[in-house]
């Protein structure tokens, strides 16, 4: 389990779980949002939600930090369709997801409470509407985001390099 993919849409608590995680297993953290070209962040900032043009390019450089990563890496990022997930495995084939969910409701109260974050909450319905759940043949697990972060770390700890499962 040395390469972790933190996913889901914004709100989720991707940074601050995969930055926990990355300490329990004592491997480098990647928020993937600083890996946004400008361009991205603005019109992210301006509400307007990205395309697959403005994502691959981001994801392939997402992927590459990944295999620079080859003793492991807990990388935060949105992943929300299957090919994007795909294109990251591409660098890193041991790479498993921790998809973490929440209700429109929770995600949306937890983004207006956050500050200075350029993604406003606005855009969680595209998210939402673009999100692939994981798929059975995919080796991750799914955990409730609502959960206390440490029971998120713990759960993931426990269950990763099984099946597939909802946590």
């Amino acid at each position: 389990m040395s390469h972790l993919l933190v996913m889901g849409v914004s709100g989720c608590g991707k940074s601050t779980v995969g930055s926990l995680l990355a300490d329990r297993l004592g491997v480098p953290f990647l928020d993937a949002d600083s890996l946004h070209p400008p361009a991205n962040l603005a019109k992210m900032s301006a509400g307007v939600p990205l395309d697959d043009d403005d994502r691959w390019p981001w994801l392939r450089l997402v992927g590459a930090a990944i295999a620079a990563s080859p003793d492991g890496i807990v990388v935060a990022c949105s992943a929300l369709r299957r090919p994007y997930r795909d294109l990251l495995r591409s660098f890193a084939p041991d790479l498993h997801p921790v998809h973490l969910v929440g209700t429109r409701e929770e995600l949306a109260a937890r983004m207006r409470e956050r500050e200075g974050h350029f993604m406003p909450v606005a855009l969680l319905d595209t998210q939402l509407a673009t999100l692939e759940p994981l798929e059975a043949d995919e080796t991750g697990i799914e955990i409730d985001a609502m959960r206390p972060p440490a029971d998120i770390v713990a759960s993931a700890l426990s269950t990763l390099g099984n099946p597939p499962i909802h946590a």
